[in-house]
């Protein structure tokens, strides 16, 4: 077995089932599910009324019961009892999930990068729709108050906060969302006890009528997926909580929505002129007691705020997978505080920040922002059934169960995308173009890999020993370094790029006491560090093998070091300079990183689609972090040598001589 790292603590096991972790599932996983019945319910009957119904019992019941067996079908039986099963040693979320199944087949990177990019869109769209519908609470306590700079100011904060960790705020997570849950059943309950003939719509029978014979059946069912938007942040934040405590804490959650939805309708049925397009009669805030309307704004606010600061956190271990599994460009990545697995991604918080706020300015209000909600995060729901599907058949689950699984949610989630598609003029073509953009860059970075690799020429390193060993001991050859260390892409320790040989050999003989190769291989699990050396030629080329998890930070140089320290300790190298005047002091040898950076000749000769794709790479790279920076190097100790991605030969040439 190869030697296991110690450098970060070990991931903790959270699934033990405690009265701490239901109350931390409470706050970091339901915040957004928790806030649809802000404008849910809403939403659904201002397209009734849009496409010329009046709103009666039949169609009340109807919508509740569409609701109540989404809940059900979508959010209890698809993520909380098939897909939290799909854990990545204790890891959830959509990223996870591909690394578990990428080795059955290449394609599955298309459904990883769909879904990963529609969950950042809707990253965007939640904190702006959420803190959007809280705050419009104030009208019905001061109807002239100007929501906009407020909703502006709140956004602006909680991205700003970002950057000096949330550790201390979290701690208040749980026990206010407790209390929101709480406020939300009762508040539910007290207008239920008034017409518990509301208790009709837990019937299935309600729900199917309505599919049946409502001619806009498609578009209510566009509205009823808002309640279900915050399914995937159970699956995304299995990591944090747990699963055993993600299902208790979800029975609590549940019971308290179907409560407030069941209240909401009760109410909506005793008053026949309800007006789904005022923001003074919203349903959710009529349940308030007119005393309690401004502290119940603010649990709402503070409830948005929760469900945004989920989605934020999410969204920064989103990219953070993405950029060690070579989806997403290198981009810097902070740890703000010493809780484990929080992270802080400077270009997505402000990325996401100025995305929220042009949300906010364009839609202005929530009834608006509906339309822009839901359809991006509907790509990312079939996507994940798609990567479960592909589980199930890794895990050998009977034929019949798969097949199962993927007709009714394919029909049911095929059925919202349809539905969802009727909000593309209202708003839904800004998140499907945020996705598409976001798409862009996943799968161009994914495909300009593909194509280094093609061209990559790989030697056999045996075939270099004899002139390594004597490059190093040829003291006409100035000494490069003591100790010279290359990063490698080669898999095989029988391989290596001929472009390293050409750097140590041709283009500036390279002569060191001891040649490093250093090769990082990301694992599908999350936390594995371990680490193998191979001694090619004893005390002059060796090689290390790191086999990091797709969330271990990859900081090669303290890895290396690390690695250098033991192998000194057991006596299995010498890294003691070999000058003369050095060594009798036993002084410790210098350093070197060499660093190859490819860049496209005009001269090369490739396609339009595959010259199109490496422009925008290199664009990309631009603006992406250094090699040397994301590898976690001192660029006092880096060279970094331009090669081209491909070699042009004379034979590539035809050239006429010409007689004198």
């Amino acid at each position: 077995m190869p030697p296991n790292f110690n450098i970060v603590a070990s991931h903790k096991n959270v699934n033990a089932l405690t009265a701490g972790g239901v109350l931390v599932s409470l706050g970091i996983v339901f915040g957004d599910i928790g806030t649809s019945p802000l404008y849910t319910l809403k939403a659904i009957f201002k397209t009734v009324v849009e496409s010329g119904q009046t709103i009666n019992t039949d169609l009340v019941l109807g919508a509740l019961s569409c609701i109540i067996w989404t809940l059900t079908l979508q959010t209890t039986v698809k993520y909380v009892i098939i897909t939290l099963r799909a854990d990545n040693k204790g890891e959830g979320g959509i990223f996870s999930l591909y690394s578990l199944v990428r080795k059955k087949a290449k394609w599955l990177v298309i459904p990883a990068i769909i879904g990963g990019a529609a969950l950042l869109a809707d990253g965007m769209i939640t904190p702006s729709i959420t803190v959007t519908s809280a705050i419009e609470g104030l009208h019905v306590v001061f109807p002239q108050v100007s929501v906009l700079p407020i909703v502006i100011a709140i956004i602006s904060l909680l991205f700003i906060i970002q950057q000096f960790g949330t550790n201390l705020v979290g701690k208040l997570f749980g026990p206010i969302m407790f209390l929101w849950f709480a406020a939300l059943g009762v508040a539910g309950i007290s207008q239920i006890v008034h017409d518990p003939s509301i208790f009709k719509a837990l019937n299935p029978y309600y729900a199917i009528h309505l599919l049946v014979t409502n001619p806009a059946a498609l578009v209510i069912l566009g509205g009823v997926f808002l309640c279900t938007t915050g399914a995937e942040a159970l699956y995304s934040d299995l990591g944090h909580c747990g699963k055993r405590n993600i299902r208790i804490s979800w029975i609590f959650v549940k019971m308290m929505l179907i409560f407030n939805y069941l209240g909401q309708g009760a109410w909506i049925l005793k008053n026949p002129g309800y007006d789904p397009h005022n923001a003074l009669t919203n349903p959710f805030f009529k349940l308030i007691p007119d005393g309690m309307v401004l502290y119940m704004v603010i649990l709402a606010t503070m409830a948005a705020i929760i469900a945004s600061q989920a989605m934020i956190s999410g969204s920064f271990t989103l990219i953070s997978e993405a950029v060690r599994l070579n989806l997403w460009p290198k981009v810097r990545i902070n740890y703000p505080s010493v809780q484990k697995g929080q992270l802080y991604v400077p270009s997505i918080n402000w990325l996401l920040c100025v995305g929220c706020i042009i949300i906010v300015l364009i839609f202005k209000k929530s009834d608006n922002m509906e339309g822009a909600y839901g359809l991006a995060i509907n790509l990312t729901f079939l996507m994940t059934t798609v990567l479960v599907a592909v589980y199930m058949l890794r895990k050998k689950f009977p034929i019949y169960l798969i097949v199962m699984f993927v007709s009714v949610y394919g029909v049911i989630e095929l059925s919202f995308l349809v539905g969802n598609m009727a909000k593309f003029i209202h708003g839904g073509w800004v998140t499907l173009l945020i996705s598409c953009a976001l798409l862009s860059v996943m799968w161009t970075w994914y495909s300009a890999r593909k194509i280094k690799n093609r061209f990559v020429k790989y030697v056999e390193i045996e075939e270099y020993y004899g002139i390594l060993k004597e490059l190093s001991d040829d003291v006409s050859v100035p000494k490069y370094s003591s100790q010279l260390v290359y990063l490698t892409s080669a898999n095989f320790k029988t391989e290596i790029e001929s472009k390293i040989i050409y750097s140590i050999i041709q283009k500036e003989p390279k002569r060191a006491d001891v040649y490093w190769l250093v090769h990082v291989d990301v694992m599908d699990e999350p936390y594995t560090m371990d680490y193998k050396v191979e001694f090619l030629i004893p005390g002059k080329l060796i090689r290390i093998d790191f086999k990091l998890g797709f969330r271990i930070e990859q900081r090669v140089n303290l890895l290396y070091r690390k690695v250098v320290e033991e192998l000194v300790k057991n006596g299995e190298v010498d890294i003691t300079s070999q000058y003369t005047s050095l060594n009798k002091h036993k002084i410790t040898g210098d350093f070197r990183f060499v660093l190859l950076e490819k860049h496209l000749s005009k001269f090369t000769n490739l396609s339009f689609y595959e010259r199109s794709i490496m422009d925008y790479y290199f664009m990309l790279k631009h603006f992406s972090l250094s090699e040397e920076t994301s590898f976690g190097l001192d660029s006092s100790y880096v060279d970094v040598e331009k090669v081209p991605l491909i070699f042009v030969t004379p034979e590539d040439i035809e050239l006429n001589r010409l007689a004198v």
